[in-house]
């Protein structure tokens, strides 16, 4: 029997495959919901597995790590693969991995299925703007990857407080049995309401080095990455931080604010990215460092503060959207190559993020954290402003 392909989107339609396009969405959720877990589930699987908390956060950095070392070559090596069957593949993977977590008491094979589950969302994470960018007509595929992109933020702001919640009424290892099931869920709501589109054709890769060559690439590279490490730098220490203005306490009442500030962002960039990339690009930059700047002058300050931390929400909410669609646009047929690379330099800045975070929270206290990003984003602005003609144009 013939293979039954699901139709893309038509040419000339007004409308988008939201429920296809949730899918996507939902997979982003999922692997972001996978990897940030064991943080908010930290005591409890400390003192189940016989390790240290330490020790359980190593589960977090094993999944940061496959993700990194994954997402460039995995999907080189499945370009040609047809894309529905590559993505049920990758969210299959994560009912095994997730399982496995659920049931093992040996922290080593944990470890290892932590590691694999990064594998599978570097490619997850290549996968899934370039596909939206085929599911949607033309004048909509901003919107589309904004869409898509939607899992992120909700998994954070409400996806890991609810894990949290529910770990501490029935258990750390019912949790992530339910992620398993959710995975089930996914791979057939994918297989209903997502179109399958072709690989690339094998005489019509392009190389790799052709790839990061094409012109634009590079500056949304650049860009991505210092953006995402400005914010790293000052998310993963914002605890110190905000002991600063007596906030330390309520950690995750702001992070929370964070969250929905972002859901907001993410909601406006959606709304006009496919006519003002450029715009939308520039005032996130410039609200972000405004924002640093802020923290940075008044950071003991609770009022301004929260109102610092609620723009920082807002102008990083919709960055993954500009950054992929810029991507997506440049690269055309290999944006899933494109994408990967994204996937990595965002994953290079949460790590350099943490590296260079610590390094000035010892050297110079949390009251050095802001100022650096508040440099590290007037260079990407620049970068942004050169740029009139090819990465985002």
């Amino acid at each position: 029997m013939a293979e039954t392909i699901t139709p893309p989107v038509a040419p000339g339609a007004t409308r988008l495959p939201v429920v296809g396009l949730s899918a996507l969405a939902m997979a982003g959720f999922l692997t972001i919901l996978t990897e940030a877990l064991p943080a908010g589930l930290l005591p409890l699987m400390s003192s189940d597995l016989g390790v240290s908390e330490a020790m359980v956060g190593q589960l977090v950095t094993a999944y940061a790590i496959g993700s990194l070392v994954a997402a460039i070559p995995l999907t080189a090596a499945t370009r040609t693969w047809r894309r529905r069957p590559l993505l049920m593949l990758a969210m299959g993977g994560f009912l095994v991995v997730n399982a496995v977590t659920a049931s093992s008491t040996d922290y080593r094979l944990m470890l290892a299925a932590r590691f694999i589950a990064g594998l599978f969302a570097g490619l997850v994470w290549s996968l899934l703007a370039g596909y939206a960018g085929r599911m949607a007509p033309e004048h909509l595929r901003g919107r589309a990857i904004s869409i898509a992109m939607v899992g992120a933020p909700l998994a954070l702001s409400i996806g890991i407080p609810a894990g949290t919640l529910l770990g501490g009424l029935v258990g750390w290892r019912p949790v992530f049995t339910i992620l398993s099931g959710l995975s089930v869920v996914l791979v057939g709501w994918i297989a209903w309401k997502v179109p399958d589109f072709e690989g690339e054709a094998h005489d019509r890769r392009l190389p790799l080095a052709e790839v990061i060559a094409l012109p634009g690439l590079k500056t949304v590279l650049a860009v991505t990455l210092g953006f995402v490490l400005a914010h790293n730098i000052l998310y993963t220490y914002v605890a110190p931080f905000l002991a600063r203005s007596g906030l330390a306490s309520r950690t995750d009442a702001v992070l929370l604010l964070f969250g929905l500030a972002a859901l907001v962002g993410i909601w406006i960039v959606g709304s006009r990215i496919d006519r003002s990339l450029r715009t939308l690009t520039q005032i996130s930059i410039a609200a972000f460092c405004g924002a640093g700047l802020v923290l940075a002058i008044l950071g003991d300050t609770r009022w301004a503060v929260l109102v610092a931390v609620s723009v920082w929400g807002v102008a990083f909410g919709g960055a993954a959207s500009l950054f992929q669609t810029a991507s997506a646009r440049i690269s055309g047929k290999t944006a899933d190559v494109a994408q990967s690379m994204i996937v990595t330099a965002w994953n290079l800045a949460i790590a350099g993020g943490g590296v260079l975070g610590g390094l000035l929270l010892q050297s110079g206290g949390a009251a050095a954290l802001p100022w650096s990003l508040v440099g590290l984003l007037a260079f990407v602005g620049l970068l942004v402003l050169a740029d009139r003609k090819t990465g985002f144009a």
